[in-house]
């Protein structure tokens, strides 16, 4: 997604959100969010001491990645100021002294620090991948790994039409137990139908010397992780 267009839809979907994002998205995905946070945990490389987690919300993924490695120093980066007081919130709550949380696009948030991976869920169907990328390439250690999740439009036409019955479910009932998700309901899948930032991820990771790059499609193709290694030596090569 380009032009900012991304930030301009996070600003208008997730607003008076924050209090219910963790009892929707666990309902919503018919607890799949679980499980595809665990897919993204089983690939974070064992004794990885430095994480960052981009669009890092209210921190569900944060939190579990704190919690499996208790001696690693976990970043979480969120543009939505009301979704990171949850999660300090929530940290503090939980006792988890080894977390710190940055107010920010991840597109912008560029540190000096070196991580051995970074983590998003939900963030690359809004994000400029063409800045994020590279960014991304720039706090990565030599070998680190980067793990994306995010929703995907069914590509088989079975599944789709359940995709799509299953929204207007949300957009009906959804809205009327949960009024202020109505914008997120009504918004999402045309954003969904449109988005091809599994393909682009790809394109951008190969044209930013990123190797080993995987990409596994979930519960009936309805979300996607993709994996990538960032590769000193093709540069060294070139």
């Amino acid at each position: 997604m380009s032009d900012n267009r991304g930030a301009d839809i996070v600003q208008q979907f997730f607003p008076g959100t924050g209090m219910t994002y963790d009892h929707i998205v666990n309902l919503c995905t018919f607890g799949c969010d679980r499980w595809w946070k665990r897919k993204i945990l089983e690939k974070i490389p064992p004794g990885s001491t430095r994480i960052m987690d981009q669009a890092c919300g209210t921190g569900i993924l944060t939190f579990r990645i704190a919690q499996k490695f208790p001696r690693s120093q976990i970043v979480g980066v969120d543009v939505t100021e009301e979704y990171l007081e949850i999660a300090k919130a929530k940290a503090g709550n939980l006792g988890l002294r080894n977390v710190e949380f940055i107010l920010g696009r991840a597109e912008d948030v560029l540190l000096e620090r070196s991580f051995d991976c970074i983590t998003s869920s939900y963030l690359a169907k809004y994000a400029e991948l063409g800045i994020l990328v590279p960014n991304i390439r720039k706090m990565l250690r030599d070998g680190g790994i980067l793990i994306m999740h995010d929703f995907t439009y069914p590509a088989r036409r079975p599944f789709a039409l359940l995709w799509e019955g299953y929204f207007k479910l949300l957009q009906t009932l959804g809205a009327w137990k949960y009024p202020q998700w109505k914008t997120i309901f009504d918004g999402l899948p045309g954003l969904l139908r449109e988005t091809a930032w599994v393909s682009e991820l790809v394109r951008i990771l190969r044209a930013n010397h990123f190797s080993g790059i995987t990409v596994q499609f979930h519960t009936f193709d309805t979300s996607a992780i993709v994996t990538a290694t960032k590769d000193q030596a093709a540069l060294r090569i070139r």
